[in-house]
């Protein structure tokens, strides 16, 4: 996947052995884990925790995910996790992750997610405040 020229979050893990299927790889599940657990230290980093988006009286949740595997990720592989906001719109934006074996830079899986930004009391979609965008998208 081809990384943008807007700023790229990158956190580091490892593959446990809790995290291996019966077919000896990374089950599918663990994946859509870390492509959530990557965008939610993004956002922490951003300065947007779950008591920030709850004094914003909104918050992000996913309307739709796509992950597409390419590779199995193995027992003691280390990854890189990398993540962007590709586009905004009024009340949503578009988030890419990119998940890379560090040691040779294959990448391994890769996915999209649209995510929509919530009234906190009502549920319906309400506007990103512009303070919200510019956060996620300065270096």
């Amino acid at each position: 996947m081809t990384e943008p020229a807007t700023p790229v979050f990158r956190m580091e893990l490892g593959v446990t052995p809790d995290l291996i299927d019966e077919l000896g790889h990374v089950a599918n599940l663990v994946y859509v884990q870390w492509v959530l657990q990557v965008a939610g230290a993004h956002s922490e980093a951003a300065g947007y925790d779950l008591a920030a988006y709850q004094a914003l009286g909104a918050v992000f949740v996913v309307r739709r995910q796509e992950v597409e595997y390419l590779r199995p990720a193995l027992r003691g592989d280390r990854l890189e996790l990398a993540t962007w906001v590709e586009s905004w719109k009024a009340a949503s934006s578009v988030r890419r992750t990119s998940i890379t074996r560090v040691t040779d830079g294959v990448e391994l899986a890769r996915a999209t997610t649209l995510w929509a930004f919530i009234d906190w009391e009502t549920g319906r979609p309400t506007r990103i405040p512009e303070e919200v965008r510019r956060r996620f998208t300065e270096p």
